[in-house]
């Protein structure tokens, strides 16, 4: 099989989970290229994993010659492919863009030889759009064409395949997106709490990126109490266009809040961490969720997007936009140990159960048969 996937500007989970999907496809013997923005190829090291990768400037905000050059540049990579797969809603309009439409595929594929008939376009959605105005307008455009064009469409959580159902998308499944493997912590949490300033406070980490999405401004409501006892030492892990506003408010209210940048050790910081936290807006299927599940330490999120259904009752969820509520559940947590250990040991049993990534590639290739 000759499979393209088609991705846009990423720095996290979702290029890391084209890498495996494309790596995995030629472990089975299928050829298979890539297409998207030059440091995507870089970061994620393509090429090693013996995939082709051809730089295409999918930039991550709507440029109408810029986006016209990407589909020119898209429709020259996907041709004689069996499947094209984006991911993200940008990359999948543009790679729709990109194909025929499904009548004049049908016409011109009409006693054309088996090779040359039009690929099946699947398209992965990993984000909902929690912005409004004029990019709000814009993105729903996008999702429309996705809706419409695409033969299948997969999604990391239930409302957004709600959303593509009712925007016309004939065939709706569930994406399936494993974290990698987490590695072994190289340091003991002694040092890992000694590095930061914790002392003897209880240690709450927040893996996240830096954006609106991810609701920190919730996080730093909550972190400034009150609290029963010493109040926890908040850890923010991640960079992000907020940085700037956030340290501002840190440093203007006392907070009990350090932000760490991107950090190449979480699974240390997951060890030495009481509790993780997550405020988010929306989530689809957090790469870090999972692996704090993995690692076996407590999860308490906010109830949205694919949250709940990854989760399962292995964590604690609170609403959205609550901070007396995220607090409580902290509060409750971190003053009682055999409460901690107790939410510790379900996120464990959780993480064991996670498909990885052979169930990834098995599913996306059940996704890419034209039966």
């Amino acid at each position: 099989m000759r499979v393209a996937y088609v991705v846009g500007t990423t720095t996290g989970g979702t290029g890391r989970h084209v890498r495996m999907l494309a790596a995995g496809l030629v472990r089975r013997g299928h050829r298979v290229v890539a297409a998207g923005p030059r440091e995507v190829g870089e970061q994620f090291g393509f090429s090693a994993a013996g995939v082709r990768f051809v730089e295409v400037p999918v930039s991550d905000r709507p440029h109408p010659v810029n986006d016209a050059r990407a589909v020119l540049a898209v429709r020259r990579v996907v041709r004689g492919a069996d499947v094209v797969h984006a991911h993200g809603l940008r990359a999948g309009a543009l790679a729709a863009l990109a194909m025929p439409r499904r009548a004049e595929a049908a016409s011109a594929s009409l006693g054309a030889p088996e090779g040359a008939r039009v690929p099946l376009l699947v398209v992965t959605l990993h984000n909902a759009l929690t912005a409004g105005g004029f990019v709000g307008a814009v993105y729903g455009v996008l999702e429309r064409i996705v809706a419409r064009r695409a033969d299948r469409v997969l999604v990391v959580s239930p409302d957004l395949g709600e959303r593509m159902s009712a925007l016309g998308a004939r065939d709706v499944r569930p994406a399936v997106v494993p974290a990698p493997p987490l590695r072994e912590p190289r340091r003991t949490p002694g040092e890992v709490r000694a590095e930061l300033g914790a002392g003897d406070r209880p240690l709450v980490l927040t893996v996240a990126r830096l954006a609106q999405q991810k609701g920190l401004e919730t996080l730093l409501d909550a972190a400034a109490g009150p609290w029963q006892g010493p109040p926890p030492l908040f850890a923010i892990a991640g960079e992000g266009p907020l940085r700037g506003e956030l340290r501002r408010r840190i440093d203007a209210e006392r907070l009990p809040v350090v932000l760490l940048g991107n950090r190449d050790d979480v699974p240390d910081l997951l060890a030495a961490a009481t509790v993780a936290v997550w405020a988010s807006r929306w989530e689809g299927l957090p790469l870090s969720v999972s692996e704090t599940l993995k690692a076996g330490t407590p999860v308490i999120a906010t109830a949205v997007g694919g949250v709940p259904g990854l989760v399962g009752d292995a964590g604690i969820l609170v609403p959205y936009g609550d901070p007396a509520a995220l607090r409580s559940a902290v509060q409750d947590l971190v003053s009682d140990p055999g409460e901690a250990a107790r939410w510790a040991a379900a996120a464990a049993r959780r993480g064991e159960e996670l498909p990885g990534e052979d169930d990834a590639v098995r599913s996306a290739l059940a996704a890419y048969s034209r039966s």
